[in-house]
């Protein structure tokens, strides 16, 4: 697929709009997309010394939003928002958005301003999987001859989901991919097993997490170990030598000799900061020796469960067929061609990362991303993809335990699965108490927990406002079905007062509190004969 030549001359407006402007205001969304295309505008921006402001915000801000800038560019966003009721003829717009378009392509020839909207659905090119938010900003990049932000525009549409439909990037992330690994920035592995966590999860760790159906692995992480070793796949590490555990008693990890033994996570914890801070320092401390330090050094290495990315072709095989013919068993046979496209996708290396950094593996920095997007801290993550790392990134990881510990506490408020309810057609929890920038990734967890056959959504009032946030997540096979709930959920929000929008298996929305039971029943109804099975 190429850019169409209509969108690729809206795109030589747009670089000639920036280059005459001098007073710019950049708004994208919150989340690892948003943040991804904040932060190649902004790159954009600094590389022509332009002055610039730029806020990260949600979809509900945006609607008759004050303009006070001659250029205002929303990424990611705009397209679905009322952004210009305010606008004069001294307020230009730029929009780069992915989602359903409230305009027409030639909305702007009737404005006394300067008005362009870039968006892949005027041009006949699906958003949901085609091209996000990044990688629109990334072809405005390109048009300024910044390839070497192709890495961003990846990165963008790895967090978007746009390859989770056929386990491939395709359409024109196609050529922003291509452009990746042709800077060097990207490596691709085709056909990999698609498991989260595929450099710094332990295995059996990663398959309990399976979610898109309930397995019995699912949430088990012993029934997942039973898997590996049925399978013959050695997860366990091998016996300690006496040296060792007395170099491991010394940092105050305490094990037997002679025995296998697993680094428990706080174990993990205090080898890798021992040798870290040796790194770092470049001296050893006095209760250390060098040839103790190199059996703390061989240790890590050696004493650890396998991840993904430690297997073998052939072990992958192994637990591709085993995972295969699990789901046989869970699912009807008008699934069963789609098996593949659950387990099987592209993963993406980034080969600029710490080979033992969880920015290395594509999934993992998109959830890093999308943390800071749920923690409001969206500058830190802008600040790492633009390379200010020596204090950004130690930001970044301390923003990345405060999620985990965020969504583990929000869980245990739901994955009982007693607060989950189940109507014809859908499933809901209400997730009052738990912070509306995460009710979605919560969503998405509960999967693991409940009837994967049925949409669920999440529901939480939004602090100091009588609005509640929905969510909505489903299993991957659904999609397969042809519904798409991002186009729903936005039809059935509009008729009770509030907004939405989104993909098709991730969307949400917001709407008046009181208006709850009304939107369950109407999209409940909605989904009349469109769930079938």
């Amino acid at each position: 697929m190429e850019i169409p030549p209509l969108m690729a001359e809206k795109y030589h407006q747009a670089k000639e709009l920036i280059e005459k402007s001098s007073d710019i205001k950049v708004y994208s969304h919150i989340d690892c997309d948003g943040i991804c295309s904040g932060a190649i505008l902004s790159t954009i921006l600094d590389r022509l010394n332009k002055p610039h402001e730029i806020d990260f915000v949600n979809l509900d801000v945006l609607d008759d939003i004050d303009l006070n800038h001659e250029l205002t560019i929303f990424s990611d966003l705009g397209s679905g928002q009322h952004i210009d009721t305010n606008a004069s003829e001294n307020n230009n717009i730029l929009i780069l958005d992915h989602h359903p378009p409230l305009r027409d392509i030639d909305y702007g020839d009737s404005k006394d301003f300067t008005y362009i909207e870039i968006n892949p659905i005027h041009h006949g090119i699906d958003g949901s999987y085609y091209v996000c938010g990044g990688g629109l900003c990334y072809f405005l990049a390109k048009e300024f001859g910044y390839t070497d932000l192709s890495w961003i525009g990846v990165l963008s549409a790895i967090g978007d989901m746009q390859n989770t439909h056929s386990g491939h990037f395709e359409g024109l992330n196609e050529i922003i991919q291509d452009d990746a690994i042709n800077e060097g920035y990207l490596d691709l592995i085709k056909s990999d097993l698609n498991i989260y966590g595929r450099n710094t999860r332990e295995l059996f760790i990663a398959l309990s997490y399976f979610s898109d159906v309930k397995l019995p692995i699912t949430n088990n992480q012993n029934e997942s170990k039973a898997l590996l070793d049925e399978l013959g796949i050695d997860s366990t590490l091998k016996r300690i030598t006496p040296e060792e555990s007395e170099v491991l008693e010394k940092i105050g990890i305490l094990c037997e000799a002679g025995k296998d033994y697993t680094l428990t996570r706080q174990d993990r914890a205090i080898l890798n900061k021992e040798i870290e801070g040796v790194k770092n320092a470049g001296t050893l401390p006095p209760y250390l020796s060098k040839d103790e330090f190199m059996i703390l050094y061989q240790t890590q290495q050696r004493i650890r469960r396998k991840t993904l990315s430690d297997l073998t072709n052939d072990e992958k095989g192994k637990l591709y067929n085993a995972l295969n013919r699990m789901i046989i068993n869970e699912v009807p046979p008008k699934y069963y061609e789609h098996i593949p496209k659950v387990l099987i996708g592209d993963s993406y290396t980034f080969l600029l990362e710490d080979p033992g950094s969880f920015l290395r593996d594509g999934a993992e920095f998109s959830t890093a991303m999308n943390a800071c997007g749920r923690n409001h801290e969206e500058k830190i993550a802008m600040e790492v993809l633009k390379g200010n790392r020596d204090w950004a990134l130690v930001e970044l990881e301390e923003i990345s335990r405060k999620h985990r510990y965020n969504l583990a506490t929000s869980m245990e408020k739901v994955a009982d699965g007693e607060h989950i309810i189940e109507l014809e057609n859908l499933q809901y929890f209400d997730g009052t108490g738990i912070k509306p920038e995460i009710v979605g990734t919560i969503t998405g967890m509960i999967l693991g927990h409940c009837n994967w056959r049925k949409p669920i959504i999440g529901f939480t009032q939004v602090e100091d406002s009588d609005g509640l946030k929905v969510s909505l997540r489903c299993s991957r096979f659904l999609s397969y079905d042809g519904i798409h709930f991002g186009n729903i959920i936005r039809e059935v929000s509009n008729d009770v007062g509030g907004s939405g929008g989104g993909h098709a298996m991730a969307c949400g929305a917001y709407i008046p509190l009181e208006k709850k039971d009304e939107f369950l029943q109407k999209f409940n109804i909605s989904l009349n004969k469109k769930i079938s099975m």
